[in-house]
């Protein structure tokens, strides 16, 4: 049996863990392990469908400290005129060239990867080698729980529904292996990969008239127009202040995505159905509009169940056929958790603190946890900001991000440090002040926070400091 001793031991080998990671070693002489059941670090895009790509812009995706990408705006295609996004060979690539040229030749990082962390007892921390079934014992400062707001994997989910014999219900990463035309698709699901599913399916040159989508509630999408770094950075800057405007005057979360979609920030799949679900996904306009020529949509609720002629759903059913491929897309990308103190004594548990950006999220707390000692404090500074996946719950959200935020501006360090971080979509523009879209924004800006927070703190917070 192995014994390892070190400071943080990091659970799961995912984006969050990395970034996290590489944040820490930068602000501080931590040594780390990480433990992942994979083998290779990377997460959920090891396992991901062979045509997913970022939704946000590569620029501001992985570790503060390496690029990922050119940081090129694409010239064609339904990203054109946007900053890159990268595929997930690319993704996975990226980690590990972090892992293999950065972590590993520090000194100061290990990875036991296909391990399976087993729990901690008086002697310590536990890891369970999947090949050999060796027991590593690791004793620790803290524990880095990086896995508790994972993302489900398509190709590993299990249904919610029933599927009878002879049903041909396929995961999105088996539609490339299709070996005959199918007679139609119905695609299950409403989120990220359910949209993916559907433009890939139209890109391929699927008509859509052979296509069902059953989306039993739709959801608020961002423009990804407005979700633009570095030389586009007005771009974001002005979603923020129109943000903050929304969060000033709005009497609920349905209030509130209504006014962003009045500044174009959000966008709706049907003109005629209002949104119910809120996970943040990015669309561009030609995405969108590709989107809308599926017109056979199912809103009957959830799926029950899958027979050879018909599906059952909560509030009805629908006819489908032997010969059709339906594509289970029901995996939670973004899942539902029950929001905790990240920092709580020897256990750091990874959440977001930031509206935007899992990574950015995770790289900021590791550098609080580099910089500051007190829990108390580093709480403050960091609300866990919790995707329900309600748009009603708009407002709630909104009011941790913006809480965070303003504390973490008010600490000159972190905030110098914000400014500078490639993972924050909004550095560099203080430079660019000057640049009317952007000096637009931070007026806006200034001149609604305060506003925004109280009307927050009012219809939804509890006594959390709000600026004058």
């Amino acid at each position: 049996m192995r014994e390892i001793d070190t400071d943080y031991l990091v659970v799961g080998g995912g984006a969050s863990a990395m970034a996290f990671t590489d944040a820490l070693l930068a602000a501080s002489d931590a040594r780390v392990v990480l433990v992942d059941r994979r083998h290779r670090p990377g997460g959920h895009w090891l396992d991901a469908y062979p045509f997913v790509r970022l939704h946000q812009p590569s620029a501001v995706y992985g570790v503060s400290s390496r690029p990922l990408g050119h940081d090129q705006i694409d010239e064609s295609g339904s990203n054109a005129g946007f900053y890159e996004r990268a595929n997930a060979n690319e993704i996975c690539d990226y980690f590990g060239r972090v892992l293999d040229e950065q972590f590993l030749p520090s000194g100061r990082v290990r990875f036991l990867g296909l391990h399976d962390y087993r729990g901690e007892d008086g002697d310590g921390h536990h890891a369970m080698s999947l090949l050999t079934g060796e027991q590593t014992t690791i004793r620790a400062r803290k524990l880095v729980d990086a896995t508790y707001i994972e993302s489900e994997i398509p190709s590993r989910h299990t249904p919610s529904y029933s599927v009878a014999d002879g049903v041909h219900l396929v995961a999105p990463n088996q539609l490339v292996d299709l070996d005959a035309p199918p007679g139609g698709f119905t695609v299950i699901g409403a989120g990220k990969t359910a949209m993916d599913t559907c433009n890939w399916l139209l890109d391929a040159g699927v008509d859509p008239d052979r296509m069902q989508w059953i989306r039993p509630r739709d959801p608020w999408l961002f423009d990804r127009g407005s979700f633009q770094p570095l030389r586009l950075v007005g771009s974001y800057m002005q979603l923020q202040a129109h943000w903050v405007e929304a969060a000033a005057e709005a009497e609920d979360g349905m209030d509130f995505a209504r006014r962003l979609e009045g500044a174009g920030i959000f966008l709706r799949i049907d003109p005629d159905v209002e949104p119910e679900v809120y996970r943040g996904p990015i669309i561009s306009t030609p995405e969108l509009d590709a989107l809308r020529t599926v017109e056979r949509v199912v809103r009957l609720g959830r799926v029950r169940g899958i027979e050879s002629r018909r599906i059952e759903l909560e509030q009805g059913e629908v006819a489908t056929q032997p010969d059709t491929v339906h594509v289970d897309c029901t995996a939670a990308g973004v899942r539902p958790a029950t929001p905790r103190p990240i920092f709580a004594g020897e256990r750091i548990t990874i959440q977001h603190v930031a509206i935007t950006g899992a990574t950015w999220s995770a790289a900021t707390l590791g550098l609080i946890e580099a910089t500051r000692d007190n829990d108390a404090d580093k709480n403050r500074l960091t609300p866990p900001v919790m995707f329900s996946g309600n748009a009603a719950d708009l407002l709630r959200f909104s009011y941790a991000a913006m809480s965070g935020q303003y504390a973490r501006t008010a600490e000159s360090d972190l905030a110098r440090w914000s400014e500078s971080c490639r993972l924050n979509p909004a550095s560099g523009a203080v430079e660019r002040v000057g640049e009317p879209e952007i000096a637009a924004a931070f007026t806006s800006l200034m001149t609604n926070f305060g506003p925004a927070m109280r009307n927050l703190a009012a219809r939804v917070g509890k006594g959390a400091a709000t600026p004058e």
